[in-house]
Parts: structure tokens; sequence; C-alpha cells
């Protein structure tokens, strides 16, 4: 029996691999939905290649381009929010979350009310709006999979255990590319040097994220929002050889890692087959290459958002909404070269000591607040860099 499946997200790195691994069993899958942003080319292409039924550019402008690319092929194209939902709402089996940023909760909110399951790629989902994606989820009878390589990771750990029994739960981090430098050298990194990371091939503004420890602080959150586990039992060490992606740690003092190829097609091939494994195109670990694995405490002077993190997560309500606003709007401001490296955290900073006595952790989350949250701190960021 064949599985319908729904990639937004299809011309980033994630959806590139989710659409590598469903290429090598054609049979299994049909293609429902295909999304992209600005590479029209390639999203018009995965489209034709695996027979999607629509194909979604986020751009309007860039919907001539999508339409006549596939004129002829019978595929719909489409472009806009409004054609994302729609496109969402398509009955789907496994839904791959992938679209960066804040664009991607309204879509991955509205797939889970087909029931089917939802494959999260994207952080900002759960860090922004967890409790209302979580609600949802249970309310359709549909299930969330982790597809962050730290949450799968957790995930695994804790399959047949009882999460009462979890002492604390250790995510890795790279540290990013700016790992090594001179905490004085960060002000002067470039957008060129923070969009190369030593392990992983991943798309700019992750990689940028990865720098600056920021996509950890997503993943504190995360963390939390997904599994339920107090802020005070979550942690991050820097773990250089990306190997190891998570560890959860029981009260019998056990710790259970997962270990594996630093290849999110792990990730996504998991949740592809779940509750299932199956085999996949990844590097057999040669542990006596490996060699050994390396542990360390992030340095809060290189990493302050993971401080920030902590404090969202005791905030709660829509803390997290604002937090990643504000960092979106500084990251843009950094790859437009309007701000420094270090100006990122400092800036997100600003934004929460501002917007931090309107009842951001009373807030009711529903999409309107949330969105609400986003605009404000979206602006209230501009206003901070303004300055800068």
């Amino acid at each position: 029996m064949t599985r319908r499946v729904s990639i937004f997200g299809a011309t980033g790195s994630i959806g590139a691999n989710t659409l590598d691994l469903i290429g090598r069993d054609r049979d299994a899958y049909d293609v429902v939905a295909l999304t992209g942003g600005r590479n029209v080319d390639q999203l018009a292409r995965d489209a034709r290649t695996f027979g999607a039924e629509v194909a979604v550019t986020a751009y309007d402008a860039c919907y001539g381009a999508l339409k006549e690319a596939l004129s002829g092929t019978g595929i719909d194209a489409a472009a806009g929010e409004a054609a994302l939902l729609e496109a969402a709402d398509r009955p789907a089996d496994w839904t791959m979350s992938a679209i960066v940023g804040a664009a991607g909760l309204p879509p991955g909110l509205k797939a889970l009310e087909q029931g089917g399951t939802l494959a999260l790629a994207n952080k900002e989902s759960l860090v922004t709006a967890g409790p209302l994606l979580m609600q949802t989820a249970k309310a359709h009878g549909a299930d969330v999979l982790p597809v962050d390589s730290e949450h799968s990771a957790v995930f695994q750990a804790l399959r047949g255990e009882d999460i009462d029994t979890v002492e604390r739960v250790i995510i890795t981090a790279s540290g990013g590319a700016f790992r090594e430098w001179p905490i004085e050298k960060l002000k002067t990194a470039t957008c060129a040097e923070a969009s190369s990371h030593p392990n992983w091939d991943m798309g700019q503004r992750i990689t940028i994220d990865s720098a600056s420890m920021f996509n950890k602080a997503l993943e504190l959150i995360e963390t939390k929002e997904f599994f339920g586990i107090s802020p005070d039992k979550i942690e991050a060490v820097v773990h250089p050889e990306s190997l190891i992606h998570a560890l959860v740690g029981y009260c019998d003092g056990g710790l259970i890692a997962h270990v594996g190829p630093p290849d999110m097609r792990h990730a996504i091939g998991f949740a592809l087959a779940y509750p299932k494994r199956r085999p996949l195109p990844v590097e057999r670990l040669d542990l006596t290459k490996v060699g050994k694995f390396t542990f360390h405490i992030p340095d809060p002077e290189r990493y302050p958002a993971l401080t920030l993190a902590r404090e969202v997560m005791e905030t709660g309500g829509l803390a997290g909404a604002v937090f990643n606003a504000a960092k979106e709007a500084a990251l843009d401001a950094f790859i437009a070269g309007n701000i420094g490296f270090t100006q990122m955290a400092d800036i997100v900073a600003e934004v929460i000591e501002i917007m931090s006595g309107e009842s951001l952790g009373n807030a009711a989350i529903t999409l309107e607040s949330v969105r609400e949250a986003d605009q404000m701190a979206r602006a209230r960021a501009n206003q901070v860099i303004d300055r800068k």
C-alpha cells in the first residue's frame, strides 16, 4: 500500500534528503504536494520527477515562472500563503514540515488536521507555539515525529521507557564555525565565515544559527515543549565530532546515547519508516577510527543565546514567539551586513527585555496571538537594529 506524502520546504537540505530517500523506494509513495521558495527550477524538476499533484512557491512573484515550468505536466502550480495552506489541507498520510522560520507553523497546523503524521524539522513551530501544536495533534489523532537530529535521538532513547524515570536530557552541539575562535574576534566575523559549518551541510540561515548557537537555543526550548521535560533537566554540551546526537539519563544513573554519522537522512528515514526501522544509505561508523568522543561545557560568553533560551523556557507563554521573531530579524540584519555577528544576541536580549512586561508568560497561545507577538517582536527588533 502506497503512502501519500507532502514535503513543505522541498528545495532545502531537509527536503532534498527526504526526496532522496523517497526516490529510492518510489513505488511506496505517492507525492501530493511539494513546496519551496525562490528556487522555482528545482521545485518544478522535483515536482515532475516525483509526479506531485501540486507545487507551491511561497513567493507570489515566482508564480509565473513556476506555472511555465510545469506547463503541460498536469501538475497544479500555486503561490503564496493561502496556497501553502491549501496544499497542507490535501489529504496526506505523512507530511514533512521543513519550511525555515515561523512561516512553517500555519501549514504544519493545517496538516495536523488531516490526522496523519507530521515529521517536524521546523524548530520554530515548537518554539513559538509548542502547546498549540501538540494540542492540535492530539485533537485530530495525529502524530508528531521529531526530525531534528537531536530530538530524533532523544525520541529513540526514550522508546519503551517511562518518562517519569528521566533525570536529564543532554543535547549536543558542534559549536559551529567559530568554536575555536578567540572570543574577541567574533565581533568581526563575516557572514561568509559564519556560513561554513565544520560538520554539516545545511542552508545559510541554519549554519549561521549554528555558529551563534541560536539553533541550540531553539532546540533547548523544543526539548521542553515536545517531551514535556522540565528546563532544569535539559542540558547542552559541545561535542565537536557531532556523532553523539543526544543522551538521556535515567534515575538509575544510566545514560542511553544515540550515536550515528552526521547525516540528516537518519532522522528523516526514522520518521519516514516509523514505527519500523528500515535500511538507510548512511555511513556505518568504525569506532576504532573515531577513536574518542570529546565534550565541553558551552561558554556562556561565546554563546549567550543559550542563556536567553533559559529565560524563555522559564517565562513560557509567548516568550518563545518573541525570542524567535527577534532572532530572525537580527539574523536578517546580519546577513544584510547591517549589524555584527555578536550584536544578534544583544538585539534579541533587548527585545525580550522591552517586551517582558507585556504578560508574555500568561498569554493564551493561539495562531493569532503567536502572529501578533511575532509581528510586534520583529518591529521592536528592527527599531533596535536601526539604533545600532
